[in-house]
């Protein structure tokens, strides 16, 4: 049996071992067959720097390999000495050299005979230093250790933006609530509810921006389009659109929605719906403050074409009353009664009949939501399929009911006033395509009525009007819905269920364009002869 020496052993603290402690593996020397015998320790054993223990085998006094590289093989007489990685536990820093400044690692194997100069260090009793504390070992932030950061409450110092910049994946330390809000948005889910914001829309701003909020208000019911202008041009002169400009990035993202609609009550009270706020030819006709600051709101909206019906409606109701509990804002809107934020007629008259085609087309949505949730289910599935007649008979359904409340809001709307310049701003919306409702693209975008190639164009000068995240939406139904619509081309009862379903969206689409025209100029022909 080979000879076993312990040449060297120290710890940082006080060690006790209640039984026999054992090496990982039996130490092989370097006589080829013979075994060392393993190393225990029955005692107490106290030191007070870092323990390392190291053998030396028979033919190879010199060589000197710590205890815990036992399981690593040991090189033979003429080769190359296998290389040994630090004792578990103890990190780099924490190995210190020796006194004359050889370090305390594997010394350089000699010859047989030859005690090697490590060796002879290492059997000299060296007083150690204090170990100096290592360097930090970089943290790796796990999934439950973000979570726990991202739910620890800011401090007292902390402002509320940089709180919450700080909760958001990708966003710097004082980064201001800009651009980031749209692109670390979740995915948008038509089903939860339709194209309505997630959030009741701001009533008031605040701040700086109660100026913008007064001028979209005296805007709206401004008597002709030279007054609306003679607004503007008065907050030019009074530098209110420069400190407006110079505050958009400050704006989250509900505000500056808040903000875009009324930049869009603005925008056709003076006739500038057609324009685009960056085009050179733009500065001729529009006030150049102005311009700035609707690139800047389009900016941070990540939107440009938002002056339409989308953004004039769905942005522009509230509640009359305050409900006294949390509820969707589809049921929101259908349950509760709706007044316009901005209203088109003054104050203590009776809404106009452009507010009430406004709220028409916001009561339109919240009814829809289940023309979305149809939608999702027709999204990839086959003509063939049990469940597609089905759910093409549910949306027949909707459509007849969406169709029975815009009748229900005609008798409301052809009684109430309307003045020249309302008119005129319908018949400039309506001229840019901009009247027409989310859901009904929607429902173009499953069946297809719109997807001829004629007018391909025409649908997607409509869908212009709609954040990108809408477009989308609808981009992806024209594709996962196409082989449903191969049953336009085929016979039986499951066809004749598509093209029913096919002619209630188009009786849906007369009436609400019966709907726009009466609120544009007054007919004595009831509607329902219109559609």
């Amino acid at each position: 049996m080979g000879d076993t020496a312990i040449t060297k052993t120290t710890t940082a603290g006080q060690v006790t071992a209640a039984g026999p402690v054992t090496t990982a593996e039996p130490v092989k020397t370097a006589e080829p067959g013979t075994t060392a015998e393993p190393v225990r320790v029955t005692g107490q054993v106290t030191a007070t720097g870092p323990a390392t223990v190291t053998t030396a085998g028979t033919g190879a006094p010199g060589s000197c390999r710590p205890a815990h590289a036992a399981a690593l093989p040991v090189a033979s007489p003429g080769e190359s000495p296998a290389t040994t990685e630090p004792a578990p536990g103890i990190p780099p820093a924490a190995r210190r050299p020796s006194a004359d400044g050889i370090p305390s690692g594997p010394g350089t194997p000699s010859g047989p005979g030859t005690p090697s100069a490590t060796a002879a260090t290492l059997a000299t009793p060296v007083t150690p230093a204090t170990p100096t504390a290592p360097l930090p070992t970089p943290r790796r932030a796990t999934a439950p250790a973000r979570a726990e950061e991202a739910a620890q409450p800011a401090g007292r110092g902390e402002g509320k933006g940089q709180s919450a910049a700080a909760a958001r994946p990708g966003r710097a330390d004082g980064e201001p609530d800009g651009s980031a809000d749209a692109a670390t948005t979740a995915p948008h889910d038509p089903c939860a509810h339709g194209f309505l914001p997630e959030r009741p829309p701001v009533r008031s701003l605040i701040g700086t921006w109660t100026r913008l909020d007064a001028m979209a208000r005296a805007a709206a019911v401004a008597p002709d389009r030279e007054a609306a202008v003679a607004l503007v041009e008065r907050a030019h002169r009074a530098e209110e659109l420069a400190a407006l400009r110079q505050r958009v990035s400050r704006l989250s993202l509900r505000n500056a929605e808040a903000a875009a609609m009324r930049i869009a009550v603005i925008a056709v009270s003076c006739g500038w719906c057609g324009i685009d706020p960056q085009a050179p030819a733009a500065r001729e006709v529009a006030d150049e403050a102005f311009l700035d600051l609707w690139a800047a709101i389009a900016h941070r909206i990540g939107h440009d074409q938002f002056v339409a019906l989308p953004t004039l409606a769905l942005h522009n109701w509230a509640p009359e009353r305050k409900p006294r509990r949390h509820i969707p804002i589809d049921q929101l809107a259908r349950t509760e009664t709706l007044v316009p934020i901005v209203r088109w007629a003054p104050e203590g008259q009776p809404l106009s009949r452009l507010d009430r085609l406004m709220l028409a087309a916001t009561r339109l949505e919240a009814h829809g939501i289940w023309l979305f949730r149809l939608a999702e289910t027709l999204a990839g599935r086959s003509p063939d399929d049990s469940s597609t007649p089905t759910a093409l008979r549910r949306l027949v359904r909707v459509q007849h009911a969406l169709r029975a409340q815009l009748l229900a809001e005609a008798a409301e709307l052809t009684a109430a006033p309307a003045t020249p310049q309302q008119r005129a701003v319908l018949g400039a919306l309506a001229g840019q395509g901009a009247l027409e409702p989310p859901v009904l693209q929607a429902a173009d975008a499953v069946l297809g009525i719109g997807a001829r190639r004629l007018r391909e164009g025409r649908r997607q000068l409509l869908r212009r009007h709609l954040p990108a995240q809408h477009r989308a939406w609808l981009s992806a139904m024209d594709r996962h819905c196409a082989p449903v619509r191969t049953l336009a081309h085929r016979g039986g009862p499951d066809a004749a269920v598509y093209r029913e379903a096919q002619e209630s969206l188009i009786a849906l689409r007369r009436t609400y364009t019966a709907l726009v025209h009466a609120a544009a100029r007054p007919t004595e022909a009831p509607l329902t002869r219109a559609a």
